[in-house]
């Protein structure tokens, strides 16, 4: 069913999205016959009659595979709670600062924007911060992402659905983030206005170099991908980075469980953090800007 989505034209998405026209209209679409969905309090309704309740965290569940036998999508609370801790304690502030300060250099106060693979919302919550006018949407795989995503009342609408079958109406959104999510850069194209801009973040060549020397008898240095994008214009490529001071041995494990590595790493070389109460490395993020070119559907 994670297809269905895909099936309809944008034309008929669009046509299927203005029909239902009530006053308060949530920014997503319905995941089955991608008509437009009225908020109705406890629960969003299409013009077919497709409900979906709202968690009591306030998030809707707009991922359709249940029929996968999956019992549990994306990060887990321990990933989740960790990444929390971390970026609650301020240490990637300078890159949610850079991402906002792209936001408020190009997009309209109303815009629209879309943050795909949101997580517990650290970045979603600044740029709405920054552009308060703006309508924000945020869309995890994962619910106990977005369990600990409402906790910031930030004022964004959040769902659970994937990158890859996002239920957005095709042609709706001014911008989308993308930061450390998958790169599902055919559905941001459909999502994106001509001219909007997709903002990607990734880490850099020696980002967190100093804690893969801690952990791995052999560091590597992450490869950085290609910028072009089809469809897209690269507009901007900036370099950031911080040196991050951790003091305590709760800090450093934070840093490590919100990573991949953790999950890609023997539990002999995760012990190896465990009597490690002061790390200085070095924090390094590329941020990519991209418009969409015209007519590119």
């Amino acid at each position: 069913m994670h297809s269905r989505l895909h099936q309809h034209s944008v034309g008929d998405n669009d046509a299927a999205f203005r029909r239902f026209n009530m006053p308060n209209m949530s920014g997503f679409i319905c995941p089955v016959c991608g008509g437009g969905l009225a908020d109705c309090g406890s629960l969003l309704r299409c013009e077919g009659n497709h409900c979906f309740d709202k968690s009591k965290f306030g998030y809707v569940n707009l991922l359709l595979s249940q029929s996968s036998g999956a019992k549990r999508h994306g990060d887990d609370r321990v990933m989740v709670r960790s990444r929390r801790d971390f970026l609650n304690a301020g240490y990637y502030s300078f890159l949610r600062d850079e991402v906002c300060a792209v936001c408020r250099e190009l997009l309209p106060p109303d815009a629209v924007i879309l943050d795909a693979g949101c997580g517990e919302g650290y970045y979603t919550a600044g740029v709405k911060a920054a552009l308060p006018s703006a309508q924000v949407l945020g869309v995890d795989i994962s619910k106990d992402a977005l369990e600990y995503f409402s906790k910031r009342k930030c004022g964004a609408e959040t769902a659970v659905a994937g990158v890859f079958s996002l239920p957005v109406a095709s042609g709706e959104c001014d911008c989308v983030l993308n930061i450390f999510s998958p790169e599902a850069d055919d559905e941001f194209r459909r999502v994106l206005k001509d001219g909007g801009v997709l903002i990607r973040v990734i880490p850099a060549e020696d980002h967190l170099f100093s804690l893969k020397q801690l952990v791995y008898d052999k560091p590597y240095r992450n490869e950085m991908p290609e910028p072009q994008l089809d469809g897209f214009e690269l507009v901007d490529e900036r370099r950031i980075s911080a040196e991050l001071e951790l003091a305590d041995n709760a800090a450093v494990l934070a840093l490590f469980k919100m990573t991949p590595y953790y999950y890609k790493t023997g539990r002999a070389d995760q012990q190896k953090l465990d009597g490690v109460d002061r790390l200085v490395t070095q924090a390094e993020f590329c941020v990519r800007v991209y418009r969409k070119e015209e007519h590119h559907a």
